[in-house]
């Protein structure tokens, strides 16, 4: 039995839901691109989106489908999250979100789920408004549709670097596939190729009107330690502002040293901790 007031929500608390995800358009970026897509019918999109507050009133939301993500939740409502999907099996790839709410998550819902299989808990949230105070690299430029096959080897070593596991276990990568070339049909792909080979690449994943989120930065391992990375970044960022997004926000792991003195040298400045479960 549920102790505190949670329930799903629909099409008809729209307007609530898009004002608690104005509360930290960050951590609920890849929720507000949901529901600007999709509205609040569960059935229409891959997840669900769960309220908690006293009464009629929401003030903490939770977004449940490959991943699960809290946003504005409170200790109490990290607990009423826990109890209703720690009664279900583990449907998520990942929890994702500011820290405190991820870590609470995890700790009430482990015991649930079994053992995840890595737990990164300190990566701090970095955002800019502005343009890099440093020269943008010209040469990194939009990936045309014509190029997704040069560009999707650096796609795989990227999220096989970075997530552990090859994004082409499951299906030979096709669906993987199907989402990069989905991102440079609409112009969310960014690369710096030498010839037919991409030594630089990053993605805006999430775009909503308050911000978009750059996922997927790679330099190839031979170009690395060559100071490229600071002027491609200030490249994505300057476009990025220009052409999708007041913010550009991004967040990374606590321990690549090397990744953030790339993001402070173009500007980004830190607004809190995300954390991430990875399973």
């Amino acid at each position: 039995m549920l102790t505190v007031p949670i329930r799903q929500l629909g099409e008809p608390e729209r307007a609530t839901v898009e004002r608690i995800l104005d509360q930290d358009p960050y951590a609920g970026a890849q929720i507000a691109e949901r529901v600007a897509a999709h509205g609040l019918n569960w059935w229409r999109s891959d997840g669900r989106i769960y309220g908690y507050g006293p009464g009629r009133r929401v003030e903490s939301l939770c977004w449940s489908g490959a991943h699960l993500v809290p946003v504005c939740a409170t200790p109490a409502a990290v607990a009423a999250f826990a109890d209703l999907l720690g009664a279900d099996p583990r449907i998520c790839s990942s929890i994702i979100g500011r820290a405190d709410a991820v870590l609470d998550l995890w700790d009430r819902l482990g015991g649930h789920w079994g053992p995840a299989r890595d737990v990164r808990p300190q990566q701090p949230l970095l955002v800019a408004d502005r343009e890099a105070p440093i020269a943008p690299d010209p040469a990194v430029r939009l990936v045309n549709a014509k190029e997704v096959d040069q560009l999707f080897p650096a796609a795989v070593a990227m999220y096989t670097e970075e997530v552990g596991v090859s994004p082409l276990l499951d299906d030979g990568g096709r669906g993987y596939k199907r989402r990069i070339a989905e991102l440079v049909r609409g112009k969310r792909a960014y690369a710096r190729f030498v010839g037919d080979r991409v030594i630089f690449k990053a993605e805006l994943a999430i775009v909503t009107r308050r911000t978009t989120q750059v996922q997927g930065v790679w330099v190839d391992p031979e170009y690395r330690g060559r100071g490229l990375a600071a002027g491609a970044m200030a490249a994505v960022l300057s476009d990025a502002l220009r052409r999708v997004a007041p913010t550009v926000s991004l967040y990374v792991n606590d321990y690549n040293a090397a990744a953030r003195r790339v993001y402070a040298r173009c500007g980004f400045v830190q607004q809190g901790s995300f954390a991430t479960v990875l399973f």
